[in-house]
């Protein structure tokens, strides 16, 4: 999982008034400045070498692989670590890194053959016995690693993951020398080499083992950049592996993450030149293309695999667990007019729970759920018999979400007749906190980034039975449990995907979250260095970046 939340709210602005006062929505996409991915024709040539700075945010937990599930430590460990696939920044399709080969017959029994000669951060070769050491210890359920539901289908996972779990190793993995081990699953899984690009997937050196809690602050890797710095609070540096391996390293030498809270001071900041690269442009400046005129031709916007929305924990709060109640509140958002107001239409407002941007996508699984109706959500709400009290929409407060929550809260007031409020939670970290233990009652958002470019990534992580991020009471049918298992199963990847599709219209009927907007990715940078580049992810893609 990778969830979301960046940046801070709108100053001076009410979200409010600003949706009280619009009429009608435009869901219309401006062009902008930049080319869609960064990239432009007759840009000045990249030095090489260089440093930059980027913003960046607290991660959640230590710099472990496989106990990274959210933006703030996965951006960092994605420099730092190699996996057995790659992902194409263009496109997301896997491209194969450490692997030399990832063979089956049946998709089931697999056989992973490494290339020889790839080095870790301390000068260690990495082995078949790094991966799968590693993914046995995210597995082990006594070590509570927020990656572990990811090697659930592996086969003993079921022995492996419980909380009070004796058994160490997963039975699906075997090393049959030092550059060949194999995977065996408890059944077919067709997208199965797809997902191993993914950070839980990376592999360890013998040194983690030893430690594991100090190595989270001082973690090695087999990237193309060595974690060099790791202040906390203040700022993380990677800098350039002189014996990286692969081939997917770019041209920079160092990369200073500096940490905000404030994305509008990281916005500064970079009109200043203090930051070189901005990850997301706050909402302040999105209203009337400031950030166009701020930044001139350096910024790019692009559509990525990325979906926010809005859950509900129905253990936490029952009075949301009616799906018709839940329908009637989708129905009374304008999507449309929040994202011209606000975002000013850099969002591409959900029609389901899977981004157009991913293999598989399919669109209108929301249907009508999904397309504002003030008077059908008012009719809809009285027929499932109303809801009595105050409605909330957490948000965690560290992010850039005070002003569409409070637009959201405000359609919904306006539509149904009840009071909806904001509510901010300190920081994403007691945020996330709070979700994991069910202790959020009412609704909150979340955003999910792709972890690999696959519908399955969308519905198993957030809804299947387990999963790590499913935090919707939690959320348990046995249809869709039986749907992921058969596309699972399939022959082949389109086989599968019209499985997956048919899951997903479990979800629509149970309305088991709101589907909000998928991502758009509006970045900026400083006159120092070249046009950058999005990937697949909506990240910049540093192996592109050059300074003049």
């Amino acid at each position: 999982m990778r969830g979301t939340a960046r940046t801070i709210a709108i100053a001076g602005i009410s979200a409010v008034a600003l949706l009280a006062t619009a009429c009608g929505g435009d869901s219309g996409t401006p062009a902008g400045n930049g080319t869609g991915n960064g990239t432009e024709t007759g840009a000045a040539p990249g030095a090489g070498g260089g440093e930059i700075v980027v913003n960046g945010c607290t991660p959640e937990n230590p710099l472990i692989a496989g106990n990274t599930s959210e933006t703030c430590g996965g951006n960092i460990l994605d420099t730092i670590t190699a996996k057995l696939v790659h992902y194409n920044a263009d496109d997301a399709a896997p491209e194969n890194d450490i692997a030399e080969e990832i063979t089956t017959e049946d998709n089931q029994n697999f056989t992973v053959k490494i290339k020889q000669g790839y080095k870790f951060h301390d000068g260690t070769e990495v082995k078949a016995k790094n991966f799968v050491d590693a993914w046995n210890y995210t597995a082990f359920g006594p070590n509570g690693q927020s990656g572990s539901y990811f090697f659930e289908p592996i086969e003993g996972y079921g022995d492996v993951s419980a909380e009070d779990a004796t058994v160490e190793e997963l039975s699906g993995l075997a090393v049959v020398d030092d550059y060949t081990f194999t995977i065996k699953t408890t059944a077919p899984v067709s997208n199965l080499p797809v997902r191993l690009g993914y950070t839980a997937f990376a592999p360890q050196p013998d040194s983690f083992f030893a430690d594991p809690e100090a190595f989270g602050k001082a973690p090695v890797g087999a990237g193309p950049f060595k974690l060099t710095e790791y202040n906390e609070g203040t700022s993380i540096v990677v800098e350039k592996f002189a014996d990286y391996s692969g081939e997917f390293g770019g041209q920079l030498d160092k990369i200073t993450f500096k940490i905000y809270q404030d994305m509008d001071a990281a916005y500064n900041d970079t009109l200043a030149g203090q930051v070189d690269v901005l990850t997301s442009i706050p909402n302040s400046a999105l209203i009337d293309d400031k950030y166009k005129s701020d930044l001139g031709d350096r910024n790019a916007e692009a559509e990525t695999g990325v979906i926010q929305f809005i859950g509900i924990d129905t253990v936490a709060d029952p009075s949301l667990a009616d799906p018709a109640i839940k329908k009637a509140i989708s129905m009374a958002i304008d999507r449309d007019t929040i994202n011209q107001q606000i975002f000013n239409n850099t969002r591409v407002p959900a029609t389901g729970w899977v981004p157009p941007a991913v293999d598989g996508y399919k669109a209108d699984q929301c249907g009508e759920a999904c397309v504002y109706d003030a008077a059908k959500a008012k009719a809809a709400l009285d027929a499932a018999g109303g809801y009595d009290g105050e409605l909330t929409l957490s948000y965690n407060g560290d992010g850039d979400h005070k002003a569409w929550t409070e637009a959201t809260c405000n359609s919904i007031s306006q539509a149904l007749g009840i009071t909806c409020t904001a509510t901010p939670v300190v920081d994403f970290k007691t945020y996330l906190t709070a979700l994991s233990n069910g202790e959020m009652k009412g609704m909150w958002r979340l955003g999910w980034q792709m972890d690999y470019p696959s519908i399955e990534n969308f519905l198993a992580p957030l809804y299947a039975k387990g999963a790590d991020s499913n935090y919707y009471g939690p959320y348990d049918n046995p249809e869709f449990e039986k749907k992921l298992a058969e596309a699972a199963a399939a022959d082949n990847l389109d086989e599968a995907n019209t499985l997956y599709q048919e899951a997903e219209s479990i979800i629509a009927q149970d309305m088991v979250s709101i589907p909000m907007y998928y991502g758009k990715a509006v970045i900026g940078w400083s006159e120092k260095v070249n046009p950058v580049k999005i990937n697949a992810f909506g990240v910049p893609d540093y192996a592109s970046i050059t300074v003049k």
